[in-house]
């Protein structure tokens, strides 16, 4: 089967026009819905970013790669989570993908060897074909993002087990039409479509149009939950003496993660209020500490 001819996805995603309009509808309405929140685009990113590595068979969960970003102890294994800190800032929208080199973070010719890759002058050659591919003319950015990871393991843009590179690069292809989303989330549903499961350019389109349209959707659900949850603990602590509890949910609601330090910071009181607040709302089931131990503390909503 062929891959690489425009034409043949052209040709896909005229016979998919109804399943492409309603993924690109689900991405549409994600995006109205987030309205540029960087708390939930962040949130998104890290659940993408969890997907992705465990398709690998690195399984990191999403509180570790955050504890990690915060300088916590993490435990895990440095590589992974040095992937995992690059594809985040990818997702958020570090780096033009239309400049593989920078995009992939590879600053010096000799830096893909290690990894199974193309290099140096192969590695300019196929990076430059791969997007004179996708420029063809007249593919949707879904589209687009679907072709790119069928071509990239064929231009050996990645070692071969490498999964993380070419979904961070599709998710922010398959952007490139929104205006405060930085990437299309797939989630779990990415998992059905990052690795090659062959059939024809309509086959994989088809799995790919289901797979963005049900990560759009799960993440819209997200959002929604995030609110909901928002809202009812503002309901709960109504009650509760002062401001601080109040503050407390409004800034869990826009930071997926937070230090104590962050919290008695973010509601402006001191470390043993932000602390016996903190207890309360966890022990009213409102707020979850993500790392078990007494120092080093973390908080996040539900």
């Amino acid at each position: 089967v062929r891959l690489d001819d425009a034409q043949d996805w052209r040709a896909a995603q005229a016979g998919l026009a109804v399943k492409l309009a309603r993924a690109a509808q689900a991405l549409g309405a994600l995006e109205a819905t987030l309205d540029g929140d960087a708390g939930m685009i962040r949130r998104l990113a890290l659940a993408e970013v969890e997907a992705m590595l465990w398709a690998e068979g690195t399984p990191l969960a999403r509180e570790e790669i955050g504890r990690d970003l915060m300088a916590a102890r993490a435990g895990a294994d440095r590589q992974v989570l040095a992937k995992a800190r690059w594809a985040l800032r990818r997702l958020e929208g570090q780096a033009d993908p239309r400049q593989l080199r920078g995009f992939l973070g590879l600053h010096r010719v000799d830096d893909a060897a290690a990894a199974g890759r193309a290099t140096g002058a192969a590695f300019d050659a196929a990076a430059r074909e791969l997007l004179a591919r996708l420029d063809d003319g007249g593919l949707h950015p879904l589209t687009r993002a679907a072709m790119a990871v069928a071509l990239w393991p064929l231009a050996g843009l990645s070692g071969p087990e490498d999964i993380a590179e070419a979904a961070s690069f599709a998710a922010r292809i398959a952007a490139t039409d929104l205006t405060a989303m930085p990437f299309a989330p797939m989630g779990q549903a990415g998992r059905r479509v990052w690795r090659s499961q062959g059939g024809s350019v309509a086959d994989r389109l088809d799995r790919w149009l289901d797979a963005a349209a049900a990560g759009a959707g799960h993440a819209r659900a997200e959002a929604l939950r995030l609110d909901g949850w928002a809202a009812r603990a503002h309901a709960e602590v109504a009650h509760m003496k002062g401001e601080a509890p109040a503050r407390v949910i409004a800034a869990l609601r826009a930071t997926p993660l937070m230090t104590t330090e962050m919290v008695e910071q973010q509601i402006g009181a001191s470390r043993d209020t932000a602390e016996r607040v903190l207890a309360r709302l966890q022990g009213m089931g409102l707020i979850r500490e993500m790392t078990g131990t007494r120092r080093f503390r973390l908080w996040s909503a539900p």
